[in-house]
């Protein structure tokens, strides 16, 4: 019998209690023992709830049990988070988490505290949510060098880009839409302005190349200034706007980014729509591979942590192999980045001034009437310093960097 706590029953907790209940006998087969939630952690009650039968309030009947053999910590945030798990994993327990912001600030650390104590600590859900993207990258895809990964890593964004470019409506009114229907928080700056996916891409990063790249050192650029005028020279070209989360490896030099950028049709990403999340890996020897799904949402989530229990029970004894150390990677500066752009500038009959500061362009006309003069062109492949140098005698209105 394997004995299981789930400490919180929000979005997740519920599911995770759901799934290990509804779906039991299937789920203890797959794990090669009995599985059983013992306890649920909650600060709150739920009168008429089954989960009335195993709610505590106090975490130290959890971590006093013995017989509690995996954590689920599902609560969200750094405090107490961090604390209720690293001290489960002192004790002897394997863990599981959902938590973005624990994994991507204190991963390395748990996982060198997992091995000491012999137990495993997992996190298939913090990233792709119900897209299985951890467990392939360091178990699948173990004979590549990752070039590079880059993905639609946050469901509210892409939602809100769909709908911009599909219905054309403008990016405060899908915002208001995106919040009734429940994709985005009412605070939704986390998403909006690229924070949750900056986190999702530092853990990608940190385990593709396997030394700890934290988040606060990526550059980061939310969706906020992108405008309906943007989309319409997008369907001129046949392209599309997403954000996505880039990590880069350069001969030698490491590259991480959350921003914009312009997606032809040719690149997979671009079908990836409302709140759908898509990763796409590039290794040396397989290529590309993407990885599709399910973003969020109770269920979706929870399913990547109730196979990460699976996962926990089956190495019982030992832990994985999972290469993250605590030694920090330094990433290479945003104006070394290089991608061509698509630029928006005040002004018409500047064409000539235009390819004497950034050289051969692609000049584009938008698909429908934009409000003012103005000259919209895609540059060749340049860093980042190079397109600043050759800004600094325009008014810029738009500058979104494309994927190539």
């Amino acid at each position: 019998m394997i004995n299981v706590a789930i400490l919180g029953y929000g979005t997740v907790g519920s599911g995770v209690y759901k799934i290990i209940k509804d779906n039991n006998s299937h789920i203890s087969r797959r794990a090669g023992d009995d599985i059983r939630v013992k306890y649920v952690l909650d600060l709150r009650d739920f009168p008429g709830d089954p989960v009335e039968e195993v709610l505590v309030h106090d975490v130290n009947v959890i971590m006093e049990d013995d017989e509690v053999d995996i954590v689920v910590e599902v609560m969200g945030g750094i405090e107490p988070a961090y604390t209720f798990v690293k001290r489960a994993l002192d004790r002897g327990k394997s863990a599981c988490t959902s938590n973005k912001e624990l994994v991507a600030k204190h991963g390395a650390e748990l996982l060198e505290i997992a091995a000491e104590n012999k137990v495993n600590f997992f996190f298939e859900a913090s990233v792709g949510g119900g897209i299985p993207i951890i467990r392939p990258l360091i178990e699948c895809l173990t004979v590549d060098h990752i070039e590079e990964i880059q993905g639609i890593m946050n469901g509210t964004t892409n939602y809100i880009l769909t709908k911009m470019e599909d219905e054309g409506a403008d990016f405060d009114t899908v915002l208001k839409d995106a919040q009734e229907k429940g994709y985005a928080e009412r605070n939704p700056e986390a998403d909006i302005e690229g924070y949750d996916a900056c986190r999702k891409i530092a853990i990608l990063a940190s385990l593709a190349y396997e030394k700890q790249v934290n988040f606060e050192d990526i550059y980061t650029e939310g969706i906020t200034g992108i405008t309906t005028d943007d989309f319409k020279y997008m369907k001129s070209i046949g392209a599309s706007i997403k954000l996505l989360g880039i990590a880069r490896k350069n001969v030698g030099i490491t590259y991480s980014m959350v921003a914009p950028f312009v997606v032809y049709q040719d690149n997979p990403l671009y079908n990836v729509k409302d709140v759908f999340n898509a990763i796409l890996v590039k290794g040396d020897m397989l290529g590309d591979v993407m990885f599709y799904g399910k973003g969020a949402g109770s269920l979706p989530t929870a399913s990547a942590v109730v196979s990460d229990i699976v996962d926990a029970v089956k190495r019982n004894g030992y832990t994985a192999s999972i290469h993250w150390n605590r030694q920090q990677r330094i990433l290479g500066g945003v104006d070394a980045f290089t991608t061509p752009f698509f630029v928006r500038v005040k002004g018409r009959g500047i064409e000539d001034k235009i390819r004497s500061a950034f050289g051969e362009v692609q000049f584009i006309e938008p698909a429908g009437e934009i409000a003012g003069e103005e000259t919209a062109f895609i540059t060749k492949v340049l860093a980042g310093s190079e397109f600043e140098q050759a800004a600094a005698d325009f008014e810029i209105i738009s500058r979104i960097r494309v994927s190539n």
